[in-house]
């Protein structure tokens, strides 16, 4: 008999293996009817039933290898994956606590070594709980529950996960028996179940409000008004797979100061970490026409500069409730004709529509794409910016527009160093004289200067022959880097600069109302200033008092670019800098006697290729600002109507440049 059932086991392993489950189900089934004692024949047969998910039929024979051997773990493992595989997940976790039960009561020398292949269930619960900490770490403090329509905070969010079928499945997965806990599978799942959905939309008139849709249910609410927009937006994130919505009109309390400042510097990153955004477009009909999100109202508002610049995933919807120019790509970043649209009207580059990266780089570029923007509140234009700008700053609602702006911009210089946020044409900010008063002041473009070309600046370079002028540029080039960054705090700009004291003002007409003044200043081309401010004529002549300068603004970056050059070929012999020669030593030494002598005249010119680089781009056109010194030594920015573009006079010009630091109120 013994070889009959070892036949069968044999020949229904062969049938496993070809996936034939029947089969073996018959097999196995024989070799019982043989010998209804042999446990490996019910073991056997459970996992070909399991293959076929008769989990009737599979449960029962896993009991009755239990049954046959009480004492087995084998029993218990197999009642395990089929309670499992047939979504029975608290069941499946009992049957594996009532197994490590019995492994600690068992005597076998063998059991301490199996207990430490188990994870036990309190061991696992508090990997997922700090897996779900983690993923709410950088989650909106209220979400609505798309299945039932019950705004949910944080600890109502946790409650929902632990009575749900996930948690329940997580738990009995890592139950499995002799198989190490996977914290990235853990940590997959806790995302996957609390991935949330964001709203991008215009606020209407009348939005329902965080005590509008407590303790209700949304899908319950009268469908009238923007309700509708609410009710509609759950719908479409529930069928889009997605247990978790978001909306700002009722996910915020507006009446906390402490919620309100989190959840301001915090909504980027929800946008960032969102499973997917939908935009909602009210006033696109289903008709329209590409062109038609381009001349929405939702792309004029200053919030939703960070809406579509931040998710990965994102989704247009016209007033129906249906995708917009019926696209069906699955991400509209990945439309080429949407992503067309977004980047003829916002002047924003594709790369940074679909892969956008926060912080200071390009700052200038930022303000602009936000400077024909606007908002309800005038000191949103400033906090809508902090996530684009990776920038934690506190809410103020009432400080004024200025006040705001001024705060950004000063935390950009103060963290960045980077002084091209002082490009800008308008009117003057009240928190700072170099600062706008208007974020509107960014539309024109950065002040564009003429562009030397690297064959123009050799040749320039090249007509620098002098020693005494190589000296000078050395001078020069020391100053300028060790002048320290632009420090800005409490409303005071330490600005680097390199200044021009003005000899001469004077006033004349232009067309209709505009003022320009003819200016003369210390080594620079006279030039016409056209400004609202009224100037007061002045000649250095007739006073000792130094009035107005302009100022070059010291940008570091320049030092960058005449360190970007290019040894000349010396292999001949004649080591020379583009036509400025190492003077001869009758020295046999200084003919390449000592090892490293080659290297240090390398370096030697290199240094001073550097220089002479940096004291061409000096001569070359730039972007000058007006100032006017105040009784306390400090000045303060007059601003111009269009930008000031400054040229020195010439190369001595260069050579007796006054580095400064100004301190700007």
């Amino acid at each position: 008999m013994e070889t009959c059932t070892a036949r069968c086991v044999a020949k229904g392993d062969e049938a496993i293996a070809a996936s034939n489950y029947e089969a073996a189900i018959e097999l196995y089934s024989a070799g019982i009817s043989l010998d209804s004692s042999c446990e490996c024949l019910f073991a056997h047969r459970s996992k070909a039933n399991l293959g076929q998910k008769h989990y009737a039929e599979a449960l029962h024979d896993a009991d009755k290898v239990i049954e046959l051997n009480p004492s087995s773990y084998l029993g218990y493992e197999l009642k395990h994956a089929v309670l499992h595989s047939a979504q029975r997940y608290d069941e499946a976790v009992e049957v594996v606590n009532t197994m490590q039960l019995k492994l600690y009561d068992a005597p076998d020398s063998q059991i301490p070594e199996l207990r430490g292949q188990y994870v036990i269930l309190s061991e696992i619960k508090d990997v997922v709980l700090q897996a779900v900490h983690a993923q709410l770490e950088n989650a909106p403090l209220r979400l609505l529950n798309t299945s039932t329509g019950i705004l949910c905070n944080r600890q109502a969010q946790i409650r929902a996960f632990m009575k749900s079928i996930e948690y329940k499945e997580i738990l009995s997965s890592s139950m499995t028996p002799r198989v190490p806990l996977r914290m990235e599978l853990i940590t997959e799942a806790v995302a996957k179940y609390f991935g949330w959905v964001m709203l991008s939309h215009r606020w209407e008139s009348k939005e329902p409000l965080l005590h509008d849709v407590q303790d209700k249910v949304v899908y319950d609410l009268n469908p009238v008004g923007t309700v509708v927009k609410l009710r509609k937006f759950c719908g479409m994130a529930r069928d889009a797979g997605y247990r978790w919505a978001w909306s700002d009109t009722c996910c915020i309390d507006q009446n906390s100061q402490v919620e309100l400042q989190r959840s301001v510097n915090s909504m980027f990153v929800w946008y960032r970490r969102s499973a997917l955004t939908i935009v909602y477009l009210s006033d696109v009909p289903p008709s329209a026409k590409s062109g038609a999100l381009a001349n929405s109202v939702w792309n004029t508002r200053g919030w939703t500069v960070q809406e579509f610049l931040a998710p990965s995933v994102i989704l247009f919807y016209q007033n129906d409730w249906t995708l917009y120019l019926n696209d069906r790509t699955s991400n509209h970043k990945n439309s080429d004709t949407i992503l067309k649209e977004l980047k003829d009207s916002t002047g924003i580059d594709a790369q940074a529509l679909v892969a956008f990266r926060p912080g200071m780089t390009g700052a200038r570029e930022k303000l602009q794409w936000a400077s024909t923007r606007v908002t309800t509140l005038q000191e949103d234009i400033a906090y809508s910016l902090f996530g684009i700008f990776n920038i934690h700053l506190p809410i103020i609602y009432g400080e004024t527009k200025q006040n705001a702006l001024g705060r950004l911009l000063q935390e950009i210089v103060a963290q960045s160093g980077d002084i091209t946020a002082l490009d800008w044409i308008g009117k003057s900010s009240e928190f700072n004289s170099c600062l706008p008063a208007d974020i509107a002041s960014y539309k024109p473009l950065p002040c564009t200067l003429p562009f030397l070309s690297e064959d123009q600046i050799q040749t320039s370079v090249s007509l620098l022959q002098n020693a005494a002028i190589v000296e000078q540029a050395s001078t020069l080039y020391n100053r300028l880097k060790n002048l320290s960054t632009p420090r800005f705090a409490n409303r005071r700009l330490r600005l680097p600069c390199i200044a021009y004291p003005i000899t001469e003002v004077r006033q004349r007409r232009g067309q209709g109302r505009e003022t320009y003044y003819e200016v003369k200043a210390d080594g620079l081309q006279d030039m016409s200033i056209s400004t609202e401010d009224k100037l007061i004529r002045f000649s250095r002549a007739k006073s000792t008092q130094e009035l107005y300068l302009l100022i070059r603004p010291w940008n570091r970056y320049d030092l960058e670019l005449a360190d970007n050059l290019e040894l000349p070929d010396l292999t001949d012999g004649a080591r020379s800098a583009d036509g400025w020669s190492e003077p001869e030593s009758s020295s046999d030494e200084s003919l390449g006697g000592h090892p490293g002598d080659n290297e240090l005249v390398d370096a030697e010119l290199e240094s001073h290729l550097r220089e002479l680089r940096l004291m061409v781009r000096l001569r070359q056109p730039f972007g000058a600002l007006l100032l006017v010194q105040q009784r306390g030594g400090e000045y303060k920015r007059i601003a111009s109507d269009y930008a000031i573009i400054a040229k020195v006079r010439d190369m001595a010009t260069v050579h007796d440049m006054d580095v400064r630091m100004l301190e700007i109120l």
